[in-house]
């Protein structure tokens, strides 16, 4: 990882077709409840961030390939640092739904 690559925003289309390339890859949204049932991802599992403690018990493998994404990006950002403290190593932050221009599941 390079100085400025914080900068580089997450492209969840590419990250997307990234995870549907990686066997045994979990999807992660972060959002609340209300805003996953609203309209998320296919095959994605809502943890959100204020209970990413919990992912230990939902994703107990931490060399677990996840993709995590949100709304905007703001909040997938700071889930993959949250999930790097708690030991997870294979963490993409893909960034937020508002940008994603496949299909939503509601």
């Amino acid at each position: 990882m390079g100085i400025f690559d914080f900068l580089r925003s997450a492209d969840i289309n590419a990250g997307i077709a990234e995870y549907a390339s990686d066997s045994g890859a979990v999807l992660v949204d972060v959002r609340t409840p209300g805003e996953y049932a609203s309209g998320h991802i296919e095959g994605s599992r809502n943890i959100p961030l204020d209970t990413l403690a919990s992912a230990q018990s939902a994703i107990p493998d931490k060399s677990t390939p996840l993709y995590i994404y949100c709304h905007s990006g703001a909040r997938s950002r700071y889930a993959a640092r949250i999930l790097r403290r708690l030991g997870y190593t294979a963490i993409k932050d893909i960034g937020g739904i508002m940008s994603y221009t496949g299909k939503v599941v509601v």
